[in-house]
């Protein structure tokens, strides 16, 4: 039994998972690292001050505080490896491997995984030469979407409505400028119209259980202007997912999707996310993500009437299967406080 949880993170994302693991009435301490002001407030948890990237302090504390399970928030201590290496020296984790975590932070790989097992996304190309990329745009036309191949904080995507525009992020993105070697490939992809939709699933391997659906608001700005974020806010569930989409999703996407990574060698225990655009219910994959998203996770824990830690125990013990998800039927909301001038230059560290 899970006592002592260590959540990694800092984010609204890790308050609400920190929150809904200590409900559980097997759980007596939550720790957060780093945690943020809200984790502060809340019973039974306790902030640490260790920033979720640093690897061998989060393992330098477990073997001082020895926790019976830990929960991974965040896309960069997954793309670290920090699950093989608790894993490796013998403590509980939940969360996918460097290698399954790939589905994230490498987007040029997910995009010929989703090609060899059939799964629906846009048509793309990728390219780690400037004028071959500005070449393939000019011969493509606007609007189009060109993704960082690596992790840039949910802010590595432009859907370019003009070529120029296009062609010069992704001179930037391959120059280094952007985002370092974050951006050393791009992915450029047909726009794809529809309604987004999240799509997230609890993963053992080779069974998943499917959390209430959920609709991110991407844009920075009200009436779907601005620039494109990591989530201004998101609402449960999505009713562009009605019965017979999701069907859809979890046959010829979540399930192929599973058995592919199997395949590959690299079986996904975690929380496997889909970004979905959906139009005239036939739903294609945007992205996927290795974790929880940011800030679909607040509406869902609020609706998730389970037992959370439960459900994370029967994943990591490959028993889903076994296991059953309790969803509120009533709706949920988050809304998201930015610094004026999200994403791009804006102030951070001030008060709330």
């Amino acid at each position: 039994m899970a006592k002592k949880v260590l959540v990694i993170g800092g984010g609204g994302r890790e308050h609400a998972l920190a929150w809904k693991i200590a409900q559980s009435p097997r759980v007596e301490r939550v720790y957060v690292a780093p945690g943020n002001a809200g984790t502060a407030r809340e019973a039974k948890m306790e902030n640490i001050g260790i920033e979720a990237g640093n690897v061998g302090a989060l393992l330098a504390w477990a073997f001082t505080v020895k926790p019976g399970l830990t929960v991974v928030g965040p896309d960069d201590p997954l793309a670290q490896g920090i699950v093989d290496v608790f894993a490796e020296n013998g403590f509980r984790i939940f969360g996918p491997t460097k290698a399954a975590a790939k589905l994230e932070w490498s987007k040029s790989f997910t995009k010929d995984f989703l090609k060899k097992y059939s799964i629906p996304t846009a048509h793309y190309a990728v390219f780690d030469d400037p004028k071959q990329a500005a070449e393939y745009i000019r011969s493509k036309g606007a609007p189009i979407v060109i993704k960082a191949d690596g992790l840039a904080a949910g802010k590595g995507v432009l859907v370019a409505k003009e070529i120029g525009e296009a062609i010069v992020f992704a001179q930037n993105c391959l120059s280094g400028s952007l985002f370092g070697a974050s951006g050393a490939k791009v992915v450029v992809e047909e726009f794809m119209e529809g309604e987004e939709a999240s799509f997230t699933t609890i993963v053992d391997g080779t069974h998943f259980l499917a959390f209430p659906t959920a609709q991110d608001h991407k844009r920075a700005l009200d009436g779907d202007i601005g620039s494109n974020t990591g989530g201004m806010g998101t609402y449960s569930p999505a009713p562009v997912v009605t019965t017979d989409v999701e069907k859809k999703i979890i046959e010829t996407i979540i399930k192929p999707a599973i058995a592919g990574m199997k395949k590959e060698g690299a079986p996904f225990i975690g929380f496997l996310y889909a970004g979905l655009m959906i139009k005239d219910g036939e739903p294609k994959v945007v992205e996927f993500n290795a974790r929880f998203g940011d800030p679909e996770t607040q509406p869902i824990m609020m609706r998730l009437k389970s037992d959370f830690v439960e459900l994370l125990e029967y994943a990591l013990d490959g028993k889903l299967d076994s296991a059953t998800i309790d969803i509120d039927e009533r709706a949920a909301l988050c809304v998201v406080m930015a610094s004026g001038g999200y994403p791009e230059k804006y102030v951070t560290g001030e008060a709330i």
